[in-house]
């Protein structure tokens, strides 16, 4: 038994576009409908959605039956033990939130890390080994993580060029709607600034370690950079589709009846 490739890992050190959507709905069978939609990736969410880890469990089990699209779970915290639970139970690509600093991406790469690169918990037979069936699974396993980090705050943007040049950090994304949000509530006269600030250069119009949302391949994948927010286009949540489908349907059935 082979370790499975992180495709959307290769995708973003390709510069190939990814079309995703955010799963909020906790449920399995949402997720085993929407994997085989033709997306590229799937969050599945537990930072603002009631999701727990024997769920995601699940949810990642029916992305496997449901289609192609890939998993990436965006834990609620950068902690390392809860990075570990998500790790064995084979989740390949994570959405850290609210990282501010060099310091807390770095944390967020050791906990993804066995020894000596980091600090993870070693486990003899997790799901994410195929059960002790994946030969040399530690050594191999670093290849096919993907590590994405959230700023989400002021002093995260002052920090973006060194959140990205962190070696084992795979992009970072901005969240210009939280960053709008936080500051207007700090009393900032408009939000044309945070609008400013949050929005991402084309890649052309600037280098790749100024960019709000840039990527870098690092120790685990040397090469070029690429953009994160160019190479992954998020619809709408799924919560926010099904609202909005199940509405027109509504009314094109009274429209009929």
């Amino acid at each position: 038994m082979t370790i499975p490739p992180n495709t959307f890992k290769r995708a973003l050190e390709a510069g190939r576009l990814q079309i995703g959507l955010w799963s909020i709905l906790s449920s399995h069978v949402t997720v085993e409908i929407i994997a085989g939609s033709g997306f590229d990736w799937l969050v599945l969410d537990t930072e603002h959605s009631p999701n727990e880890l024997p769920m995601v469990y699940s949810q990642l089990q029916a992305a496997a039956a449901g289609g192609r699209a890939h998993p990436v779970v965006r834990v609620p915290w950068n902690d390392m033990v809860t990075l570990k639970r998500y790790l064995d139970i084979g989740v390949q690509s994570f959405l850290i939130p609210y990282v501010e600093s060099a310091e807390e991406a770095a944390d967020a790469v050791s906990y993804t890390c066995y020894p000596p690169h980091g600090v993870r918990g070693y486990s003899a037979a997790p799901r994410a080994s195929g059960f002790g069936r994946i030969k040399d699974y530690p050594q191999l396993c670093e290849a096919e993580l993907a590590v994405l980090v959230q700023v989400e705050s002021r002093r995260g943007l002052d920090n973006i060029e060194e959140i990205a040049a962190v070696e084992g950090v795979t992009g970072c994304s901005s969240a210009p709607a939280t960053l709008r949000r936080r500051w207007a509530m700090s009393a900032i006269p408009s939000t044309r600034r945070c609008r400013r600030r949050s929005r991402t250069p084309s890649p052309a119009s600037a280098p790749a370690a100024s960019r709000p949302a840039s990527c870098r391949r690092t120790r685990r994948s040397p090469g070029a950079t690429s953009n994160w927010a160019a190479a992954s286009s998020p619809s709408a949540p799924t919560s926010a589709s099904l609202a909005r489908t199940s509405e027109q349907l509504a009314a094109k059935f009274k429209t009929n009846a």
